[in-house]
């Protein structure tokens, strides 16, 4: 897949920013630079920041930076240097050129970070970070990707590898020693043992960030019956006439989405069907069907109540058809009352929904700015995992360590094997549950990979870009 003794050469930055940065990793960079900068560069010299000028070709000369890295001090591991120049596309286009036809071969996706995986500079987890820091679009998934990328993940396994390797050596031991009148751990001891691992590793799959899962962004959806502001309110928030605004019913019948700029990331939100007890038609049902399927796979949902109607009987109904992660309610229309009688209608809305309504008017521009704050803290809260689902320390530990879709498997194939020993282990089966806790051990080792076939690695870093 990688050619190690090629010297490669990409360009590793944005293409319309205006520094341009010219990559080159292996073990001709040094006869290259020689050959093209206007200062002498030798082996013997150290590394660091040279100012001088670059031959783009033998008609022009420009100023640049060199920043050079001995082998094996570098990112790669192998002598790599980054020419930093300010110019236009056109002349970083030309020295890329000039550069390939001095015998320099264009590097493939990834391929720096692949080599500093094959060099030893990075572990398997941490290269696969480093995509994960490009691509990601929020605050959230950057957090999780430089946890990643500084060795979290594997400090995190390692632990539960040592723990399941302690357990798994008594155990065997045990069967060693059967005919001796020897217990080196207890059934009882090893089922708790072995409980805490598994717990410990459902916590790093269901608190961690998945990569792949944020790469799309958070869904914010709004529902309620119909008219009651929906539509109205998701053009206000996105700042765009995205829904349809009509004072007759069930004007909106599809999925309308938006996209919806917090002060720390972005979401996509959406405004569907106005959600309705019974179903006059085909067409009804249809939208009602999208509406509730749409709403159940959001983070946060916005629950609007038309505060200005007189019977809210439909809406107490409404509510009970839809059961998202997190939910926040918000009385629309309060513009179409005085003071005191919103403040009355809201006190009852809190009793009656046993919720803390916040009063909005998409008209009036009242409470948007606090619903904006309140979906970016919901989201946030989601982020980092600041849930029930144990302590609070507990949670922070892993929420923010980020998950690719090849961890997840092998967390989960983990978590089924020690399910299964816990089990063989409690029926008196110490073979079997020696086997699969062997199993549970490479499941966990598969995280940091130290003999990977070149599919895996072709699949892994086919998803970079060029000079990274």
């Amino acid at each position: 897949m990688y050619e190690l003794r090629d010297t490669i050469v990409a360009v590793s930055s944005p293409p319309f920013g205006e520094r341009a940065i010219v990559r080159i990793s292996g073990q001709n960079t040094l006869g290259i630079l020689q050959q093209i900068f206007d200062i002498p560069i030798a082996e013997g010299k150290k590394g660091g920041v040279i100012a001088g000028s670059v031959a783009v070709n033998t008609e022009l000369r420009i100023d640049a930076q060199l920043y050079l890295f001995f082998a094996p001090h570098s990112y790669t591991g192998e002598t790599l240097a980054e020419i930093h120049l300010y110019t236009n596309p056109s002349v970083t286009g030309a020295l890329l050129e000039g550069l390939l036809s001095k015998g320099l071969r264009m590097a493939g996706p990834g391929e720096f970070t692949a080599r500093a995986y094959l060099n030893g500079k990075i572990d398997l987890a941490q290269a696969e970070a480093v995509n994960e820091i490009i691509v990601s679009s929020n605050r959230f998934q950057l957090a999780a990707a430089e946890k990643l990328l500084s060795g979290r993940l594997a400090e995190t396994t390692e632990k539960i590898r040592s723990a399941l390797l302690d357990c798994l050596s008594l155990i065997e031991a045990g069967l060693d020693f059967s005919g001796e009148d020897i217990e080196f751990i207890t059934r009882t001891e090893a089922v708790q043992r072995l409980s805490a691992i598994k717990s410990g590793l459902e916590r790093l799959a269901s608190g961690s960030i998945t990569c792949e899962s944020t790469l799309d962004l958070p869904a914010v959806g709004i529902a309620g019956a119909p008219n009651a502001g929906k539509s109205r309110l998701l053009n206000k928030l996105s700042g765009c006439e995205r829904s349809i605004v009509s004072a007759h019913r069930k004007t909106t019948r599809d999925v309308l989405t938006s996209v919806l700029t917090l002060k720390h990331c972005r979401c996509v939100m959406f405004d569907c069907a106005g959600l309705i007890i019974t179903a006059e038609n085909i067409l009804d049902e249809l939208a009602q069907q999208a509406a509730v399927e749409s709403l159940q796979n959001s983070s946060v949902v916005i629950f609007c109540v038309d505060v200005s109607k007189e019977d809210w009987s439909e809406d107490i109904l409404i509510r009970q058809l839809i059961t998202p992660q997190a939910l926040f309610p918000v009385a629309t229309k309060s513009d179409l009352l005085s003071e005191k009688s919103l403040a009355n209608r809201i006190a009852e809305l809190n009793k009656l929904f046993n919720a803390e309504f916040l009063p909005t008017s998409a008209e009036a521009g009242i409470g948007l700015e606090q619903l904006r704050d309140t979906i970016d803290k919901k989201l946030i809260e989601i982020a980092l995992g600041d849930t029930k689902r144990g302590t609070r320390n507990e949670t922070r530990e892993t929420s923010l360590i980020a998950l690719t879709a090849r961890h997840k498997q092998a967390v989960s194939e983990a978590i089924e094997n020690l399910g299964q020993a816990i089990n063989e282990l409690k029926a008196g089966n110490d073979e079997v549950t020696a086997m699969l806790l062997r199993a549970a051990f490479q499941n966990i080792s598969d995280i940091e990979q130290q003999h990977v076939d070149e599919e895996i690695l072709e699949r892994i870093f086919s998803r970079f870009c060029i000079g990274k």
